[in-house]
């Protein structure tokens, strides 16, 4: 029996009119609908399956970058001529993560600790670990300023130590070795009669203490009761705050761990997180949109202020005794060893500190410190699109009380 066109026009409207109501309602309520899938995704719940599983062994890669800058003038500096350095690699090293000594709490807060190996990835590296670099020897200038207020007889000794091992300001070694440690006899004799004074008793290297390591104890909220407060800091090694710094403010334990913020970021948001390898909580804050492979992200950024001085900058006046606004003294938090911070190149420091040395050329794209980050997605495309550009490790040159020489950045 044949339908007439009357029959089916009946019938084109009504599934019309359905469509619309449909696409309507979905409107309005598909949003919810992610929203609240987003919320049970994100949260830390040994229930969650695959999420749990990738907060738990991350499965996207992280991997460092190791710069170093060659000294190729440490006679004419000790003559008193301006250091020249010229940036050797990066030597890549890919580096596993995991959770283990997961703890749940009654609070809606879970323990845990974040282990870490490093490998060396040859073909993402300009160079191999067996390339020979020239930096200041950490061990002597370290060990210099550290004992400049100690009694004449303790001084003379280590001066004559140095001499009796040959060791001088400067020191060159393969990038393996410096990177992961090398026999010293300057080591042992200091580990024998100054105990306590180096934080190692085996090989020293720059990142001995760092493989087969971990971040320390984190208890972080699961979100299960706030989705807000997910992944943020509860406390570390069962600290609400540290004690480096000489204020409350700067002793401050806020943020995240640094590898996962709450969903539904907005341009108004600040990504605050917690570095044990700073010892201090840092923000970042939005600059612009971007895209990364293809995703669309958020461009997160330090601002100035993070490694300003007191004098620029009241608020990091706890973070002093400071030198020029670029620098962070972690003197405290690293054995009282004449150890600074700052991004790489001296990115947005005072350009005081660019004339004290040859071969730095500071600029954003390269050097400065970021996060691209969806800001509603779950939490293994915010592990993908997750970029971090660390800090350059700086030390003070005892000869010349003005003078400042980069060894490392990663």
């Amino acid at each position: 029996m044949a339908v007439s066109k009357s029959t089916l026009s009946i019938v084109f409207i009504v599934l019309g009119g359905l469509a619309v109501l449909f696409g309507t309602v979905l409107v309005f309520v598909g949003p919810i609908i992610i929203d609240d899938q987003i919320v049970k995704n994100v949260e830390i719940n040994p229930n969650n399956g695959l999420s749990y599983t990738m907060w738990k062994d991350i499965p996207v890669p992280f991997f460092m970058s190791v710069y170093f800058f060659h000294i190729v003038n440490p006679d004419e500096i000790l003559k008193g001529e301006k250091p020249t350095v010229v940036q050797r690699g990066p030597y890549v090293y890919r580096e596993n993560r995991w959770k283990d000594n997961i703890t749940f709490h009654d609070n809606h807060t879970v323990s845990y600790k974040e282990f870490r190996q490093y490998f060396f990835e040859e073909s993402m590296s300009v160079g191999d670990e067996s390339d020979v670099v020239t930096i200041p020897n950490i061990l002597v200038l370290g060990a210099s300023v550290m004992m400049e207020n100690m009694p004449f007889p303790v001084r003379l000794l280590l001066s004559t130590t140095f001499k009796t091992f040959n060791e001088g300001p400067f020191l060159t070694k393969p990038v393996g070795e410096l990177m992961w440690g090398y026999d010293s006899k300057l080591v042992d004799f200091l580990n024998k009669y100054l105990p306590g004074m180096l934080p190692t008793s085996g090989k020293f290297g720059l990142f001995a203490e760092f493989n087969n390591s971990n971040t320390g104890q984190f208890t972080v909220f699961t979100g299960q009761d706030d989705i807000r407060k997910v992944h943020m800091v509860d406390s570390w090694n069962g600290l609400k705050s540290v004690d480096y710094w000489r204020s409350e403010e700067c002793n401050m334990i806020n943020g995240t761990a640094g590898q996962m913020w709450p969903p539904f970021m907005t341009k108004e948001s600040t990504m605050p997180f917690y570095s044990p390898d700073a010892c201090r909580s840092m923000e970042l804050v939005y600059q612009r949109p971007g895209v990364s492979r293809g995703v669309p992200v958020y461009h997160f950024v330090a601002p100035k202020t993070l490694f300003a001085n007191g004098a620029d900058y009241p608020p990091n006046e706890g973070f002093c005794p400071c030198r020029q606004s670029g620098l962070l003294n972690v003197s405290t938090c690293r054995h009282n060893s004449p150890v600074f911070i700052s991004h790489p190149h001296f990115f947005e420091a005072d350009p005081v500190l660019l004339d004290t040395v040859n071969g730095l050329s500071p600029n954003e794209d390269e050097h400065g410190l970021f996060i691209d980050i969806h800001p509603v997605r779950k939490p293994a495309l915010i592990q993908y699109v997750f970029k971090l550009k660390l800090a350059v490790i700086v030390f003070s040159v005892p000869w010349e009380s003005n003078s400042l020489v980069p060894t490392v950045v990663h």
